[in-house]
């Protein structure tokens, strides 16, 4: 069966792929799918032990990776990175943006330092790593950048208004960016998944009983970040823009863009469930 990052191929000959949040979960499972199919690779975590770590397997994998921690908070030191990158390979033309943390709880329980904290890191962080991407590939035959929102950027659930709202914003960049940035010939996706096994959580801030049933929720999802990836650079091959994954998750998505009065019926009974 050809893979997900095979067909990727057809699209960038060149393969050179960055990739933050790539010392664990999403980020690294899509590193090492495009590492199968011999990309050149640019990754970044904040975690720069675990990250020296999965360096120093690829390299045993017989990949070609570089790597650098860097926290996605600090734009002149992303930018440093990706200008780095971008050096060393002439460009690049794949720019995927897993890194993320959550925030649990009730709103009004929810202090205003873990809301600084999870916007800093999924919105103004994805937002540091676009702009220093969309410079790059903006100058030459452009690129594909993949976000990674999530489904609860729609959904909304309750007890996690912090993460549902910059879920939201990211999602939104993201439509931005397709808007500004394809005629240059950069092409934006947004990624929507449902929970599946990660340690997003462990690193999770808000009440133990919310983070715990969330974790729960993850671990009983039956979905792992290998699945996850596989779909994304499916999605990407084919030039899709928005991504709901798994699939039984798209009504959903559908039904609030096109009916949100009834949306807003049914998805509390949803969450009681």
């Amino acid at each position: 069966m050809t893979s997900a990052a095979h067909n990727l191929t057809q699209r960038f000959p060149k393969r050179r792929a960055f990739i933050t949040g790539a010392a664990s979960g999403l980020g690294l499972a899509c590193a090492e799918s495009l590492a199968r199919e011999g990309w050149q690779l640019f990754l970044t975590d904040s975690d720069a032990g675990r990250l020296d770590l999965v360096t120093q397997s690829f390299r045993r994998d017989g990949a070609q990776v570089m790597s650098s921690p860097c926290d996605v908070r600090d734009a002149a030191a992303l930018q440093a990175v990706v200008d780095a990158a971008a050096g060393v390979a002439g460009g690049i033309d794949v720019a995927i943006h897993c890194a993320g943390v959550s925030v649990a709880g009730r709103f009004h329980e929810t202090s205003p330092e873990d809301w600084d904290w999870c916007f800093d890191i999924n919105v103004a962080g994805v937002a540091n790593s676009c702009r220093a991407v969309i410079r790059h590939m903006a100058r030459g035959p452009g690129g594909l950048i993949i976000n990674i929102a999530s489904v609860a950027g729609f959904c909304a659930g309750p007890q996690m208004s912090a993460y549902n709202a910059s879920k939201a914003a990211v999602i939104a960049l993201s439509e931005t960016l397709m808007q500004e940035y394809g005629a240059y010939g950069v092409r934006t996706m947004v990624v929507m998944p449902a929970f599946f096994r990660t340690s997003i959580i462990d690193n999770g801030r808000g009440p133990a009983r919310v983070l715990d049933a969330a974790r729960k929720l993850v671990e009983n999802s039956g979905l792992e970040a290998p699945e996850v990836a596989e779909a994304i650079l499916m999605a990407a091959s084919r030039g899709r823009t928005h991504l709901v994954y798994p699939p039984k998750y798209r009504g959903l998505w559908w039904l609030k863009r096109f009916m949100p009065q009834r949306w807003h019926q049914i998805f509390p009974r949803l969450t009681r469930r």
